[in-house]
């Protein structure tokens, strides 16, 4: 079979494929749920874990420089709705790796699907390649998806529990080491679903995919992105220390639209909705007195919500996915705190995507702490949170499943220590 490009995608047969991976790298997969997410730790196979529990997918030897992964399409458990390929490096980075590539075997030898990545870059993990349920088959997918930040990153994006526990020697009161100078950067986002990850067109709910963009600097600035899907998209701001931060798109005309953020709050962090115009260039003014950090993400990156609780910081973009459900929220600031709900038509499929519709609806409008519960009809629907600025909970309660759909609340299993997932992000520093 021909080889495929980056995000192409071909149906591969229901049987045990085998799986090489070639460029003498290091290989490991991940099993995920419909909400792309692992399970819990037991769901990484890898070279300290090579057999899946359920024994459908399994990390095998192989000739020098190609390693093998075995997976038993016919048998993977119902719940398991895709088995990513992927790779890591031990020194350097992927664009180093010479002949880089993912190939799929069917039982007799016969090759049914191949990617050779042609655009590595400095990431030190990707995503090769993914399998994924459709129409009852099973499909190949060339992802090609990298992570500067390496394994870290990419386990972050799918539900990993990244947490390490200290040791209790170097625990302090607060339980935690003492502190130390690091380097100014976004703390990595809740989990959430892999922002390139996505089985086929039409499952593109909200919007259209890209590689996230990432831009960085000080004080007062003009961002600009070009190339970007026109259509709403989000924005994830962190400024450092005290002072103000404000942030606007601007229009063709260099003027100020609506304000997304404005702030005094110290260490503000967010995200923020915005809609990219037609032409596929976002303009940003920010206005900010220190170090700041921004990542562009497409609206699927958001985070889902679920009857596990949510706890964050400032403005933040949600999504609900699930059947129809009481939205609780907690918030502990003292200023605005307002919550916009988008019905997904009136987003990405009203009449001009590439700006906000006019008719938001306010769920919420208040100041200073409360306890709120909304009812949410069933997704999907965007939940906007403008201001918040303070700590805030949120959570679903009451949740059912969507319209003739099984319901799965995508909750992590809860695994006995020794965490697997340490061994694993170890294992790709060592």
């Amino acid at each position: 079979m021909g080889g495929l490009i980056k995000g192409g995608n071909a149906f591969v047969p229901t049987v045990p494929l085998r799986v090489a991976v070639r460029g003498a790298v290091d290989v490991a997969a991940l099993l995920l749920t419909e909400r792309g997410r692992v399970r819990g730790d037991a769901d990484i196979v890898f070279h300290g874990a090579p057999v899946h529990p359920s024994g459908t997918v399994r990390l095998v030897g192989g000739e020098e420089g190609t390693a093998w992964l075995e997976a038993g399409l016919t048998t993977i458990e119902e719940d398991v709705s895709r088995v990513l390929v992927v790779a890591s490096t031990e020194n350097g980075a992927l664009r180093d790796v010479a002949g880089l590539s993912v190939e799929a075997f069917a039982p007799d030898g016969t090759s049914v699907a191949r990617y050779d990545t042609t655009d590595a870059g400095g990431e030190t993990a990707m995503v090769l390649a993914e399998l994924y349920r459709r129409a009852g088959g099973w499909k190949f997918r060339a992802v090609g998806q990298g992570y500067l930040d390496g394994l870290e990153g990419l386990a972050v994006d799918h539900g990993v529990d990244v947490a390490e526990e200290p040791p209790a020697e170097t625990r302090t009161p607060e339980h935690r080491a003492p502190a130390a100078e690091v380097p100014f950067q976004i703390p990595p986002p809740a989990p959430a679903p892999a922002p390139v990850l996505v089985p086929d067109d039409q499952d593109r709910t909200f919007g259209a995919v890209f590689q996230p963009r990432e831009v960085s600097g000080r004080h007062n600035d003009v961002i600009t992105e070009e190339g970007l899907p026109p259509g709403p998209v989000l924005v994830e701001l962190a400024v450092e220390g005290e002072g103000y931060t404000g942030l606007w798109p601007l229009d063709r005309g260099n003027k100020k639209g609506d304000s997304l953020v404005n702030s005094t709050e110290d260490d503000f962090r967010g995200r923020l909705l915005t809609c990219v115009p037609e032409n596929g260039r976002l303009r940003l003014r920010l206005e900010a007195d220190r170090r700041w950090q921004m990542r562009i993400l497409p609206l699927t990156a958001a985070q889902r919500l679920t009857e596990e609780r949510l706890e964050s910081n400032g403005p933040c973009v949600l999504l609900h996915t699930g059947g129809t459900a009481d939205l609780v929220f907690h918030y502990r600031g003292k200023d605005n705190f307002i919550v916009h709900l988008y019905g997904l038509h009136e987003l990405v499929a009203h009449r001009d995507p590439t700006v906000l519709p006019e008719n938001r609806t306010y769920a919420v409008n208040e100041i200073g702490r409360l306890r709120e519960t909304l009812p949410l009809p069933e997704g999907p629907i965007v939940v906007h949170m403008t201001d918040a600025d303070g700590p805030w909970r949120a959570r679903l309660k009451e949740l059912r499943p969507r319209s003739g759909q099984p319901y799965d609340d995508g909750a992590p299993a809860k695994l006995p220590a020794p965490r697997a997932t340490q061994a694993w992000l170890r294992w790709g520093r060592r």
